[in-house]
């Protein structure tokens, strides 16, 4: 039988490592998932053989991704690394699924114009950034006051994916929209404020760190929620959150059926657009690399392989020939 305390070991060491919450509720929910499982054995008393028959039920059973069964593992490994401190000789024989490389679907020019017609108007600022400085989806609404410079036409993201901070370009035709989206904020701050709150949500560390620093403006949210909310890491306080994901994830999924977009549509496809259709104007792809946040060239190149052809000078054989099928 499992002790209870082993999931709340999970739980704090994941926050002294200071993962998102996302990361903590995926973890604990595949760590769970992992103990019953095999009876509710504790995990020391488990090991190669049966961390490998879970991930084939993933695979097998459940016909789960790659992708997600790749999860699973990490969570799994999290658990027996930095929790149960153990030594896992056996840990690089584990057979892990080959992640699958599939080409992005990518929007023209005039039909990303036409879903951000069709996004609502709260929502406008928010899917047009997602296109515009080729964000992910939580990196727009995770964007501080303090992340956006007028001055030098640039977004900074903080603790993008794998903890990394870069700089990004801000599209010019968003100056006004983001100065009135600011002002906003700044409404909302001050009414938080005469409410004796304010406080914006930071890690626990830095919360500690900073004191009431945290309340100055250019921590808030760039898009908050409309509600504040208590805070799920420290019980009894309530703090103003941005934008849940879903609520963007919804908006670009019914603006794409309203455009009549027939395509699957998603906030990524709009990161993806992005750095595609820079690279059929000509910019560098080290420069396309470096805005997007990639580790690693090679997944940058992707894009490559969904530009305009006729851009590169390509054309398909077929456009020579002459059928007389083709017209009737």
């Amino acid at each position: 039988m499992v002790k209870p305390r082993l999931l709340e070991r999970v739980k704090f060491a994941i926050r002294v490592k200071q993962y998102s919450m996302a990361t903590e509720k995926c973890y604990l929910a595949w760590i769970r998932r992992f103990i019953l499982f095999h009876g509710k054995r504790h995990p020391v008393e488990m090991g190669k053989r049966d961390v490998e028959a879970f991930l084939t039920f993933l695979a097998v059973e459940r016909h789960v991704a790659p992708s997600t069964q790749n999860q699973a593992l990490q969570a799994i490994l999290f658990l027996y690394v930095h929790v149960l401190e153990l030594e896992l000789p056996w840990l690089e024989d584990v057979v892990r699924a080959k992640p699958k490389r599939r080409v992005p679907v990518v929007l023209s020019v005039e039909e990303v114009g036409r879903l951000l017609q069709a996004s609502p108007a709260v929502h406008f600022l928010s899917a047009s950034l997602l296109y515009g400085a080729g964000l992910r989806q939580m990196e727009c609404l995770r964007l501080r006051v303090g992340d956006v410079d007028f001055d030098r036409s640039t977004i900074r993201i903080s603790c993008g994916k794998g903890g990394k901070d870069r700089l990004t370009i801000l599209p010019e035709n968003l100056f006004e929209p983001l100065v009135r989206q600011v002002e906003m904020v700044r409404c909302l701050h001050r009414r938080d404020m005469e409410c004796g709150m304010g406080s914006a949500p930071v890690p626990v560390a830095l919360q500690k760190k900073l004191g009431c620093s945290t309340q100055q403006f250019h921590w808030q949210y760039l898009f908050p929620a409309l509600n504040t909310s208590a805070d799920p890491r420290q019980p009894g306080v309530f703090r103003r959150w941005h934008v849940h994901s879903s609520t963007l994830r919804k908006v670009i999924s019914n603006a794409s059926r309203a455009a009549g977009i027939h395509k699957r549509v998603t906030c990524h496809t709009l990161r993806h657009s992005f750095a595609t259709h820079l690279l059929e104007s000509g910019t560098d792809i080290r420069t396309i690399q470096q805005l997007l946040g990639h580790k690693d060239l090679n997944t940058t190149m992707i894009y490559t392989h969904v530009v305009n052809r006729r851009a590169l000078g390509a054309r398909s054989p077929f456009d020579q020939l002459r059928l007389d099928a083709l017209n009737n």
